[in-house]
């Protein structure tokens, strides 16, 4: 039996607020067992806890008290216990955020997370793949500071001497700011490690390995920190056309002037391959995002099963940069009369894996 000292178990503190899909298929894929933490009393036996952030600032704390999980948090990682931040995961380690100004933080690094105010040439949310420069070593450290890691965030935290024992690398984008913490066994990134391709699951699995073997790194202050401001990386997007074929099978294909059938034969659905198959080869050769563009409707479906969303289960389970769906985000009746809005068949493709 599982229980939660075990040093391969990894908890993940589910709050309810969008996909951690993605997470909970990297850290199996590490070799480790994701298991769900479903109430604050857990937190006291936990051993190794993850907490992926997604969302506001303000839901996000609102939800860790409404659910008790505030207090509990917060003693967890002040008792210096293994806990890695994702995105907000990271932000609300702080006091506060301009996002939510009434709503306080964790409390642990005493700073506040503020917007980005900057050039209006550069759009906000900061979204994209940008590399780090390295402050102070950690567990949690790049390998290379060439490594590019995928943000997507409107709020940041910025540098003050009252932090600077916290920070462990920065970034820029108009301006620096904090990208990962670091202090004992807690550390966080404000960027989305199982979302950042194998750079990103060395780092997941620098934090577990670690833990699993408590050899922690102690944090040491760079004596040259490179002045070179970070820059985004120029994409690479893959785009599949998925619909089913004759047979209902989902396959990728492609149109002639629209028209997706052979002009031979039996005139069938033009077959360029399995979706996650082909979509996992070009994650593999270096796609850093790949993009599903559903052109069948699965009218005659119920939502919750629409093939797409089994697709992007599956997907997950082998590709570690953002997905993308385009198509068929719409609202729906299903063959029952249940109807569902444009928000919830959208919700249903997030938690699937977007």
């Amino acid at each position: 039996m599982t229980t939660a000292s075990d040093n391969k178990t990894v908890w993940i503190l589910n709050y309810g607020a969008g996909n951690v899909r993605s997470l909970v298929n990297a850290v199996a894929h590490l070799g480790y067992t994701p298991k769900y933490i479903t109430s604050p009393e857990q937190l006291k036996d936990v051993n190794c806890l993850i907490f992926p952030g997604v969302g506001a600032f303000g839901s996000a704390m609102a939800s860790l008290k409404a659910n008790g999980y505030f207090e509990p948090l917060r003693d967890y990682v002040l008792a210096d216990k293994p806990f890695f931040g994702i995105c907000v995961g990271m932000q609300c380690l702080f006091q506060g955020s301009d996002e939510s100004p009434e709503i306080e933080g964790l409390g642990v690094i005493p700073s506040m997370i503020t917007k980005f105010d900057i050039d209006p040439s550069l759009s906000v949310p900061h979204m994209g793949w940008n590399s780090n420069r390295l402050c102070r070593t950690s567990t949690i450290s790049p390998e290379t500071t060439d490594e590019k890691y995928y943000f997507v965030h409107s709020y940041m935290a910025l540098p003050s001497p009252a932090n600077e024992e916290w920070v462990s690398t920065f970034t820029d984008y108009g301006t620096t700011f904090i990208s990962s913490v670091a202090k004992g066994k807690v550390m966080a990134t404000q960027y989305h490690p199982e979302k950042s391709g194998p750079a990103g699951l060395d780092l997941i699995r620098r934090f577990l390995d670690t833990n699993n073997t408590g050899q922690y790194v102690t944090p040491v202050k760079t004596q040259t920190m490179n002045t070179t401001p970070t820059v985004l990386a120029k994409r690479i997007i893959a785009c599949l056309d998925v619909r089913a074929n004759d047979n209902g099978d989902l396959v990728v294909t492609k149109g002639d002037q629209y028209d997706v059938r052979e002009k031979t034969g039996e005139n069938a659905v033009r077959n360029l391959g399995k979706p996650v198959t082909l979509a996992q080869r070009y994650y593999t050769e270096g796609a850093d995002e790949i993009t599903f563009l559903n052109i069948t409707s699965f009218r005659e479906l119920p939502a919750k099963d629409l093939p797409m969303l089994s697709l992007l289960k599956e997907a997950t389970k082998k590709i570690f940069v953002p997905l993308t769906v385009g198509g068929g985000i719409r609202e729906t009746t299903d063959p029952d009369g249940t109807y569902h809005s444009a928000v919830e068949v959208a919700s249903m493709y997030f938690s699937s894996g977007t």
